[in-house]
């Protein structure tokens, strides 16, 4: 009899972990870190709520940081298992982590020289020694290539959400009859830029899908046509325009079609700044799997154009170079981690710039409840900042249609070809709206069995 746990990405978008157990083999599928809300935030602090020595090792579906950000501090408990993931996944986790590591440590310093915690003093979640003893575990495994893991028979497929990311297929045989259940991890969309389409699912007697867009469609137009209008209103206020990025996938999108449109003359040669180390990094890993990218990103490498490079494009490495931006008063576009404005380089940027009426703030992903991406898009006129109040005065700009995630018309089309129905479908990695509107629409829709799990909950897989 196996059972499936539910630790993470229940009611919320992050904090992704799932143990998986059947005799006596038990995985970990994901490792995310909790982000957004403070009481979510708080569990980052707590002791796992699952016995971390009876696990077996651990499967990861992709590289960001709400599903591998928690592993650092897993290791800091103890946790010593192998951890497989795709190839891509490894390589960008051998810089996310890091980034992840100096982010704690550093916001801690900052905390503590401001004297802007109610801790004496701050103390950072994990730091440099745990990230790199977690970088030591990662073991890359092929896609569609099956390797054992106890009971278990493991496979993963490209789910098309950023370079790696995987829907993880996993196998065992109860008293003589096959098992398989499914994890979708986050679900990519059709048709988008470098990267492939997800693959096809068949069949599947469990499965774990994502829900973050369960109750929304990516239909607020072309998003090119979207950003073309928002940099030309930026350029005619002689503003600047600031676009917090998720530095793993959405950066090399962006700078991706800001090439196209310079190349096709349909915006003007502006300075791009790429400010972020982790974001310059997960770009040239980007560039060399080229095994990963689609047919049309592949020809551009044949035909010697640079994918991610415009006319005028600056990775801005070093703290100095970050912060000579601050002196940059002419029309320009600066991409900076962290997406959602939860750390990074970003948060300094804010302070110089959303006062400022003539700039614009783009966001171009999914905002979580609780975060200050969230705030702004909630009309706030003022977000805290490292203990300090900042006016929201610039024009505040979203465009969903860069969603790496699949919109809810998007899930049920990747769904249709799972046949028969699963047994039982668990909806997970959204907030409760999103969640019951996906269950009532895989009911109307599929006429599927659904459940919406809560923290800690088990299942048995019969």
């Amino acid at each position: 009899m196996a059972t499936i746990t539910f630790l993470g990405a229940t009611g919320t978008v992050t904090g992704s972990k799932y143990v998986l157990e059947h005799e006596n083999t038990r995985i970990m599928i994901d490792c995310g870190l909790f982000q957004g809300l403070k009481e979510l935030r708080l569990r980052n602090w707590q002791v796992l709520p699952y016995p971390i020595s009876q696990l077996d090792a651990m499967v990861l579906t992709h590289a960001h940081i709400d599903h591998t950000g928690y592993l650092p501090r897993l290791v800091k408990q103890g946790f010593d298992k192998p951890v497989y993931c795709s190839a891509a996944t490894a390589d960008l986790l051998k810089v996310m982590l890091l980034d992840s590591a100096h982010l704690q440590v550093e916001d801690a310093k900052y905390l503590n020289k401001r004297k802007a915690t109610k801790h004496s003093p701050a103390r950072p979640l994990y730091d440099i020694e745990d990230a790199e003893k977690a970088i030591e575990l990662l073991t890359p495994v092929s896609y569609n290539h099956t390797f054992k893991l106890g009971d278990f028979s493991i496979r993963l497929r490209d789910a098309g959400h950023i370079l790696g990311s995987s829907f993880v297929i996993v196998k065992w045989n109860s008293q003589g009859q096959s098992r398989k259940i499914s994890f979708s991890g986050d679900l990519g969309r059709p048709n988008r830029p470098i990267l492939k389409d997800p693959s096809t699912l068949y069949e599947s007697d469990y499965l774990l899908i994502e829900s973050t867009y369960g109750n929304r469609l990516h239909n607020d137009g072309n998003p090119v046509e979207l950003l073309k209008r928002i940099i030309h209103d930026t350029v005619q206020r002689r503003g600047v325009l600031l676009i917090p990025s998720f530095a793993v996938g959405r950066t090399q999108e962006l700078i991706y079609i800001l090439r196209e449109l310079e190349e096709k003359g349909e915006i003007p040669v502006l300075p791009v700044f790429v400010d972020s180390p982790m974001a310059i990094s997960a770009t040239k890993i980007y560039a060399d799997h080229i095994e990963s990218q689609d047919l049309d990103a592949r020809l551009l490498s044949v035909r010697g154009i640079e994918m991610f490079k415009t006319s005028k494009i600056r990775f801005t490495q070093s703290p100095a170079e970050s912060k000579k931006i601050n002196d940059v008063n002419e029309p320009s576009i600066i991409i900076s981690a962290s997406g959602m404005l939860t750390g990074g380089r970003i948060l300094h940027h804010l302070v110089n710039r959303l006062p400022n009426p003539r700039n614009a703030v783009l966001f171009i992903g999914y905002q979580a409840e609780g975060t200050r991406g969230r705030a702004l898009l909630s009309g706030r006129d003022k977000i805290k900042i490292h203990g300090q109040w900042i006016p929201a005065k610039a024009e505040i700009e979203t465009i969903s249609g860069f969603s790496a995630h699949a919109d809810y018309e998007e899930i049920l089309a990747w769904l249709t070809a799972i046949r028969p129905a699963p047994k039982m479908t668990y909806i997970v990695h959204g907030e409760a709206k999103a969640a019951a509107n996906l269950q009532k629409l895989l009911g109307e829709k599929l006429n599927w069995q659904s459940v919406i799990p809560q923290y800690q909950q088990k299942f048995v897989l019969e």
